[in-house]
Order: structure tokens, then C-alpha cells, then sequence
């Protein structure tokens, strides 16, 4: 399972990025916004920090307007991903930049048969929105098993990134349901990494060597 930063603050990107641990970044317009930066700026230098592919959204409407900026966002580094809502202008837009070699990363994504849509039209990538599905008392888990289910089923190639994650048992459970991919904020990821029992088992470690030097004086 691949992991995607789901962040656009480069401090965030290069703490995680020492751990190995980034294999993309996922942008929105809400998160770009925080930043305070222009728009093209922070994703250039997102893309020079990591090699994988950096997701940057689209704000047009229109398929045409969505068109437009996905031929120009592409040229700002090799490893973008356009971020293309899920619509029937982001599906037209979809289907027309993918034949031009552009990758996508259709966002949004609510039910098993908006994702189905977005590979028909050649995403790369879907984003099935978790945290925002539990919002509602729906299972964006078995969201996630349902796409893998027919994405196997039919041999696509577009990846499911789980998206709207917000704890560690949306990862954990993600990953079980199959998922390749899980974008995660940037404050989440040391919940990730860290146990109580781990803290405990270390103070005691450290408790019982000290004790034990002790002795040896």
C-alpha cells in the first residue's frame, strides 16, 4: 500500500519524506489556500520534493475551463496528477486529457458506480472519500472493497486512493479492503507510528538498563 501526503505545507512533506514514507502528495484548493502562497509556486516546489506524483486540482466548473487547466497544471513538472471533480464535465474532461497522456485523479468519489464512471473515462487514479461517507452514516469502507472488487473484475488500471482519512483504522481497514493507495494529513501520520505500549515498553527498557548499570558501580 502506497501512502500519499495529503498536504501542501513543504515542512510537513520533508518531515515524512526522511521516514520513506511518501510515495505522493495530494492537494485541494482548501489546502493550497492555508498556505498563503500562489498556487503554481507551492506545487512546483511540492514536486521537487518528491518524486511521486503530486496531485493539483482543477477549479473550473466547466469542461472546457477544466480542459484548459489540466494542459497547463501538467506542464509544471513530470510528476503531476490533474485533480478533476466528479461530474459529467470533470468525466468529459477525464476522457479527453487521458488520451493526451495527462494522469488524473478523479475526486469525490461517493459510490461504487461514480468510481466505475471515472475509470471508464481513463482516471489513473479515484478518490473515494471515507471520512466524509462515515460523516453520514454510510461505509466508505465497503466503498473501498466494492471498487477493488470490480476493478479486479474488469482489469482496470485505475488505482483507488482512500481519501478523507482520518484515523488509524481508516488506514488499517483501508489497506485490508484493498485500497493501493491512502493520502494522509500530515498530523495523522504520527498517530500512525505511535503506541502506548510501545512509550511504555521503552520508559521500562530504559528503567531496567539504568538499574542495571547502577548495580555494575
Amino acid at each position: 500500500m502506497k501512502f500519499f501526503l495529503d498536504t501542501a505545507n513543504s515542512e510537513e512533506i520533508e518531515r515524512i519524506n526522511r521516514l520513506g514514507l511518501v510515495d505522493g502528495v495530494t492537494t485541494n484548493p482548501t489546502i493550497i489556500a492555508k498556505e498563503g502562497k500562489n498556487f503554481e509556486t507551492v506545487i512546483k516546489e511540492i514536486c521537487a520534493l518528491v518524486p511521486g506524483p503530486v496531485s493539483a486540482e482543477v477549479t473550473s466548473l466547466d469542461s472546457a475551463g477544466m480542459i484548459r487547466e489540466a494542459r497547463e497544471i501538467s506542464q509544471w513538472a513530470k510528476n503531476i496528477v490533474v485533480k478533476i471533480p466528479m461530474t459529467e464535465a470533470g468525466l468529459q474532461a477525464v476522457h479527453t486529457i487521458s488520451k493526451e497522456g495527462i494522469k488524473t485523479n478523479v475526486t469525490l468519489i461517493f459510490s461504487a458506480a461514480q468510481g466505475l464512471m471515472a475509470a471508464k473515462a481513463g482516471a489513473t487514479y479515484v478518490s473515494p472519500f471515507l471520512g466524509r461517507l462515515d460523516d453520514i452514516a454510510s461505509d466508505g469502507i465497503q466503498l473501498v472493497s466494492d471498487l477493488r472488487e470490480i476493478f479486479d473484475i474488469y482489469d482496470f488500471d485505475t488505482e483507488i486512493i482512500a481519501a478523507s482519512v482520518r484515523h488509524l483504522g481508516h488506514v488499517e481497514e483501508a489497506a485490508l479492503a484493498g485500497s493501493d493507495i491512502a493520502t494522509i494529513p500530515g498530523n495523522l501520520f504520527p498517530k500512525l507510528w505511535s503506541h502506548p505500549l510501545t512509550t511504555n515498553g521503552i520508559a521500562q527498557f530504559e528503567a531496567d538498563w539504568q538499574a542495571f548499570q547502577e548495580k555494575q558501580e
